[in-house]
């Protein structure tokens, strides 16, 4: 069983034009179910979470801002979606379907977020798309629930998990791992525990060997009893938004690597989708079910 959480309210409208590729929330789900990947049954529908789990990482200003849509027109730009009730709806469900995905995880060993990876949701700010930060509030939940006592985020999406590194940059329970595009966004890095700044271009072999070469030894050392992995595919050498140059097939090692230290060393695992931005929406889509497909074999 593959448990992932999922809602109609993920594809949220935007308007004509917009960059951000909606159509996957929806596109993905139905990949899944086509190819036998997963069940009906396998899908779970997040609710709206306890604030209080939000307020254990988001500043209450910030979410009170949020809720009742007074965010002032600068922040709300910098988020990059119109800000509406729906849309805010959608970023509690999402967050919700994380910490949900956290208590599925220590039954099964793995649950995954169709959406989720909103790494650049700071305590007291969003930016880049990214409202409330899933992963930290689902890191959070399991600290405070006495659930998880050392957690290691495996953050894998081309841009840096600034929003997370600045949430746990003085909390050594949570330790904070980015692998990322050096030129990308964000231009102002914050810092993780760490980080892994890539040049432009790098192909698969030198992405995999950077890969294997680190997270091994960094599960080994820190010892962690939960992980999230957020599993961006924007690492691809056609997505608009990254500069790297890995391939589809690259990308799949990338996750079979993560995934199969998970299930191997028995270290529950969350896994949230994260970013995406090839022109043809089926490279997207074909590289998350990748993710998807491997953690089947692995799992199963």
């Amino acid at each position: 069983m593959l448990p992932i959480a999922f809602h109609p309210i993920y594809k949220h409208p935007l308007p004509e034009g917009h960059r951000f590729p909606m159509l996957k929330y929806e596109l993905l789900p139905q990949q899944l179910l086509h190819e036998g990947i997963v069940i009906e049954s396998d899908f779970f529908t997040p609710g709206i979470p306890n604030l209080q789990y939000i307020l254990a990482v988001h500043d209450k200003k910030y979410v009170d801002e949020l809720i009742n849509l007074t965010l002032e027109a600068r922040a709300a730009r910098k988020i990059g979606f119109p800000l509406s009730a729906e849309l805010v709806e959608r970023e509690l469900r999402i967050a919700q379907g994380t910490i949900l995905g956290c208590e599925k995880a220590l039954q099964t060993g793995i649950a995954f977020n169709i959406a989720g990876g909103t790494h650049h949701a700071y305590s007291n700010r969003g930016e880049a798309f990214c409202l409330l930060n899933d992963q930290a509030i689902g890191a959070q939940y399991l600290l405070d629930k006495n659930l998880a006592s050392k957690i290691l985020i495996i953050d894998l999406d081309v841009h840096q998990g600034n929003g997370t590194a600045e949430i746990f940059q003085n909390n050594p329970n949570v330790f904070t791992f980015s692998v990322h595009g050096k030129s990308n966004y964000p231009f102002k890095k914050e810092t993780s525990d760490l980080d892994i700044a890539l040049p432009d271009k790098i192909g698969d072999e030198e992405y995999l060997h950077i890969i294997n070469d680190t997270v091994p030894e960094l599960i080994q050392r820190e010892k962690p009893d939960f992980i999230f992995y957020l599993s961006g595919v924007d690492i691809l050498d056609s997505d608009k938004l990254g500069k790297l140059g890995c391939s589809i097939e690259g990308c799949r090692k990338r996750d079979e690597i993560i995934l199969s230290l998970c299930h191997k060393l028995e270290i529950p695992v969350q896994c949230s989708m994260g970013g995406g931005y090839s022109p043809e929406i089926k490279t997207i889509i074909e590289a998350h079910t990748n993710t998807y497909r491997v953690a089947k074999n692995i799992f199963s």
